[in-house]
């Protein structure tokens, strides 16, 4: 299944996650109006296509208020390559609008289906999400991956297990908590 990251982000806030706030735009008519509702001076245009990898693409990138329409109407049909599109690259035909954030640290979370064991795996990494594979190959003790048996609920010491490399406080257990909750429904 292909779905962008603004349509994942619809899916796990109907679940309960915390999200960043933003808009999808399919092109740049009206918008600075349409951005109004961010309550934003500065905000991350991102490329939604179907592959990862599109910040060092040129797909990502952080702008201000001013300088957003002209940002977007260079990302609009520009093609991304990157390593899961292959050399034709993906035209860029929708942009994601998020509210940039002040971040002191970034994490890796993710959850997918493992084929081979028939679990859901969960993959946890301080090192943040860009270039995840290569912190696989160089790191591996930097990742994290908890199975989860999909015919049963998911159990606080399944989640415990999943965010323990992260060793966040106790107030960041409990957003993290819901994330990972959110994630697994």
């Amino acid at each position: 299944m292909n779905i962008h990251e603004h349509q994942a982000k619809e899916i796990l806030k109907q679940f309960g996650a915390p999200i960043t706030e933003g808009l999808v735009i399919f092109n740049t008519d009206n918008l600075l109006e349409k951005i109004k509702v961010l309550n934003s001076n500065q905000f991350v245009l991102k490329a939604q296509i179907h592959a990862g990898g599109r910040g060092k693409a040129g797909g990502v990138k952080l702008v201000k208020n001013e300088d957003i329409t002209n940002v977007a109407k260079n990302l609009f049909g520009k093609i991304l390559v990157t390593p899961q599109t292959g050399p034709e690259g993906r035209e860029v035909k929708r942009i994601y609008v998020q509210k940039a954030y002040d971040i002191s640290k970034e994490f890796y979370l993710s959850c997918l289906v493992d084929r081979k064991s028939s679990k859901i795996a969960f993959i946890s990494s301080i090192e943040g999400g860009v270039d995840i594979e290569a912190v696989a190959k160089k790191n591996p003790e930097k990742i994290n991956t908890t199975k989860v048996d999909l015919k049963k609920n998911l159990s606080s010491e399944d989640i415990n297990n999943i965010l323990k490399i992260f060793k966040f406080d106790k107030n960041q257990m409990i957003d993290a908590t819901k994330l990972v909750t959110a994630m697994y429904e």
